[in-house]
C-alpha cells in the first residue's frame, strides 16, 4: 500500500517550487502525493508577477477533504502568504497527530515576497510549535527571530536553539546562504545538534525550489516511517543529486529549478 504525503502550498506556474516541486519530490522517493493549494502565483524563474490566495473556505475543504479519505503519514507546510491563511490551516489540522515539515516560506529565489510581513508573527506563534521539524535557510531563521543572518557556526546554532524554545521539536538549519566551499545544514533538537549534513556548494545559478525539494523530501521520508534523522539524510542526498543535475534541464532564463527526477531521466 502506498505511503501517502499531503503538501499545503502555493502554486508554481513555472513549475520549479511549491506545489508542483513537492509532488515531484513525493513521486520521486517513492511516495503517493497530495496536494492543498493556498495561493495560486503567477511565477516563472525570473519573476514571481502576481499572487491570488486561496479563498480561506477552499482551503480548509481541500485539507479535510484529503484527511478525511487520505491516510497521510506526513504533512508539509511551505507557502502561507497571510495570517489569515496560516489560522485557517492551524485550524484545519488540529485533529492531524502525524508529523509536520514546516517550511517558512518567506521570499521567492526571484527576490519577490511570498509572506506578509505582517504574518512573521503568526506563523512563529501559531505554526511554529506545531512542527515536528522547521527548516529555514539563514535569512529565514533570522527574520522569525527578529534578528540578522547567522554569519558563523555558533549563531547558527544558537539561532537554531532559539527556534526550538519557541516550540518546533527539531529545527533542520539550512547553510546554503552561508559562505565556504562547503555547504553545512544542522539538524537540532533539544537545544543539542543531533546530526549534520555537509556537501560541496555547487556552482549554479539553478537553485529555484531547493527549500522547497528539501522540506517535502523529508516529509516523504517521514511518510515512509524513517526516523527523522534518517529523513533528513535521504533528502539531503536527494537534493545534491537534484541540484547537481539542474543545469542540464536549461529551463528557462533566470534561476532555473533543480533536477526532480535525476534518477529517473537524464537532463
Amino acid at each position: 500500500m502506498a505511503r501517502i504525503a499531503l503538501t499545503i502550498a502555493g502554486s508554481d506556474s513555472g513549475g520549479g517550487a511549491g506545489i508542483q516541486a513537492d509532488l515531484k519530490a513525493f513521486s520521486a522517493l517513492g511516495v503517493y502525493g497530495a496536494s492543498v493549494i493556498t495561493a495560486v502565483t503567477a511565477q516563472n524563474t525570473k519573476a514571481v508577477t502576481a499572487v491570488h490566495g486561496i479563498p480561506l473556505d477552499v482551503v480548509t475543504a481541500q485539507i479535510e477533504a484529503v484527511l478525511s479519505d487520505l491516510d497521510v503519514a506526513a504533512v508539509k507546510i511551505g507557502m502561507l502568504a497571510t495570517s489569515e491563511i496560516i489560522h485557517t490551516v492551524a485550524e484545519a489540522l488540529a485533529g492531524y497527530d502525524g508529523p509536520v515539515v514546516l517550511d517558512p516560506v518567506m521570499i521567492a529565489k526571484s527576490g519577490d515576497a511570498l509572506l506578509a510581513e505582517e504574518a512573521v508573527a503568526t506563523l512563529r506563534e501559531v505554526l511554529l510549535p506545531r512542527a515536528t521539524v522547521l527548516t529555514p535557510n539563514l535569512p529565514e531563521a533570522g527574520v522569525l527571530l527578529g534578528e540578522p543572518q547567522a554569519m558563523s557556526r555558533e549563531e547558527m546554532l544558537r539561532q537554531g536553539a532559539a527556534l526550538g524554545a519557541m516550540g518546533a521539536r527539531a529545527i533542520l538549519m539550512k547553510g546554503g546562504h552561508g559562505a565556504g566551499e562547503t555547504c553545512h545544514d544542522v539538524l537540532i533538537s533539544g537545544g543539542e545538534v543531533v546530526a549534520e549534513f555537509s556537501a560541496p556548494r555547487l556552482a549554479t545559478k539553478n537553485t529555484h525550489g531547493t527549500g522547497c525539494t528539501l522540506s517535502s523530501s523529508i516529509a516523504a521520508g517521514l511518510a515512509k516511517g524513517l526516523s527523522l534523522e534518517a529523513a533528513v539524510g535521504e533528502a539531503h542526498d536527494y537534493l545534491q543529486g537534484a541540484i547537481g543535475a539542474a543545469d542540464g534541464l536549461g529551463v528557462g532564463a533566470g534561476h532555473g529549478p533543480v533536477h526532480h527526477f535525476h534518477r529517473v531521466w537524464p537532463a
